[in-house]
């Protein structure tokens, strides 16, 4: 019987490195070779004594290392590749790799503080549909998570629901009657939402026929 299995493409880093890491630590926890990238290889000390148990672990480290870097240096452009090939574990490469790109904790502080700013401002635009605002604010709280902010649902909900232009208090108000807002999924909101507009676009339109 044919195997339908399809292999998952190696992300290549193309200048976003909190997308990338993240995509790539993924696929490496999928073959399990993330613990030997994220801890390393315990080597023994020169001239320790090694049982055969622990030569045939160790053995068997390598082997995962020694592919997990091979994915790295698949995932990465020669013109990066040449600045890192000195790194002898997959280790290192991801270390290097965090340190030349992730950039400072001073630098990600200040883009988080922005967005928290560009967040907070947020509002519906008049002629805007629902679909394109949540769309726009869903881009801007990703954004916050990848940063780190672990901005819950409910904050989502609740700025979404408080942002509407007022042509949508009456379905803003259904939803907050019908619903627990503190545990509705944004996910279950968008579909609240545009099923509600999809209504309204529908009785509009009758009204001008």
């Amino acid at each position: 019987m044919a195997d339908n299995f399809v292999q998952p493409a190696i992300p290549r880093f193309d200048g976003h490195y909190d997308h990338w890491s993240m995509l790539m630590e993924n696929f490496l926890r999928s073959k399990e070779y993330w613990q030997v990238v994220s801890e390393g290889i315990t080597e023994p000390a020169i001239g320790a004594a090694v049982t055969d148990g622990q030569r045939v672990e160790l053995e068997a480290q390598r082997l995962k290392d020694l592919k997990a870097k091979n994915y790295l240096f698949q995932a990465i452009d020669r013109t990066i590749l040449e600045t890192i090939l000195c790194k002898d574990t997959s280790k290192h490469i991801w270390e290097s790799m965090k340190r030349k790109y992730q950039g400072s904790t001073k630098a990600k502080r200040q883009q988080l503080q922005s967005l928290h700013t560009e967040f907070e401002t947020l509002g519906m635009k008049t002629r805007e549909s629902v679909s394109d605002y949540l769309t726009r604010t869903m881009a801007i709280v990703n954004k916050m998570r990848i940063h780190g902010d672990k901005m819950e649902d409910v904050t989502v909900v609740e700025k979404i629901l408080r942002t509407m232009t007022p042509k949508f208090n009456y379905i803003v108000y259904c939803i907050e009657e019908a619903d627990n807002i503190d545990e509705l999924l944004v996910d279950e909101l968008q579909g609240s939402l545009l099923v509600h507009d999809h209504k309204l676009n529908q009785w509009e339109k009758e009204k001008e026929e």
